[in-house]
């Protein structure tokens, strides 16, 4: 059984849900590699032909990398195919899949709603990409934001590592629908079940074709983001900026 993530199948829509509330959902490697195997698993499967993403409580969709657990030398190098970025790759397979973002999408939280299809939000999804002000680069996720919203709109957020609200992740086309929190779930199902009238055939073929025209360089930009994160963390801005997170001051830039 699964132990970081729950997963429910009704009918030919599977639910996956990131269960570590107490961390904000929050992933570390063990996390990673067990919602990989998980949808490994979902696109393995015929009877399943679309996938809904959330997270377990009310306080975050996900915080993304699991900061004490790196500060406590869990780290591991995002590299493909493992870590973080095997988990995103896994959704870029040829099965749509639904973001129900209740709460605050962040650093890799806000990658793995940029890897869904349909992003569905309440109005309490922040999103933002906080690790420059951590000194290190959300190089896994960059791609991903430049591919849904164009250079000049990455630029914005990843320079700034500003939290944006979820009105404003709307409007520049971050998250496809704003929906009460009572009502995401409900509105997710009903998304999902208005693509399952489509043929499986046919859906696969358009992701894979978005995939492979659209999508064509993004495998390799987020290669070179892996390999960019993983040299950011090996600075001593990055020991810095984990250090000053921890001790709930502002960071000493040198």
């Amino acid at each position: 059984m699964p132990e970081f993530c729950d997963v429910e199948k009704d009918g030919k829509i599977s639910i996956i849900t990131i269960n570590r509330p107490k961390v904000m959902n929050a992933l570390h490697p063990a996390a990673n590699r067990e919602l990989g195997e998980v949808f490994d698993d979902f696109c393995a499967d015929p009877s399943q032909w679309i996938a809904i993403i959330t997270g377990a409580g009310e306080r975050a969709f996900s915080a993304g990398n699991d900061l004490k657990h790196t500060a406590a030398g869990g780290g591991e190098v995002e590299m493909m195919p493992r870590g973080f970025g095997g988990l995103t790759s896994r959704f870029d397979n040829d099965k749509p899949i639904i973001a129900a973002v209740s709460g605050p999408a962040l650093a890799g939280g806000a990658g793995l709603a940029l890897a869904s299809d349909i992003v569905i939000a309440a109005p309490e999804a922040k999103f933002g990409l906080p690790e420059p002000r951590r000194g290190i680069v959300a190089g896994l996720v960059a791609p991903l934001l430049a591919f849904r919203v164009g250079g000049g709109q990455a630029a914005r957020l990843l320079l700034s590592a500003e939290l944006i609200d979820a009105g404003e992740a709307h409007r520049i086309g971050l998250y496809h629908e704003i929906v009460k929190s009572d009502l995401i779930w409900a509105r997710a199902h009903e998304i999902a079940k208005e693509c399952a009238k489509g043929a499986p055939e046919a859906l696969q073929l358009t992701k894979r074709m978005l995939n492979e025209t659209i999508g064509e360089s993004l495998t390799t930009m987020i290669s070179a983001g892996a390999a960019v994160s993983a040299t950011a963390r090996t600075t001593a801005a990055a020991t810095e900026g984990l250090a000053a997170f921890f001790e709930k001051r502002e960071a000493d830039w040198q």
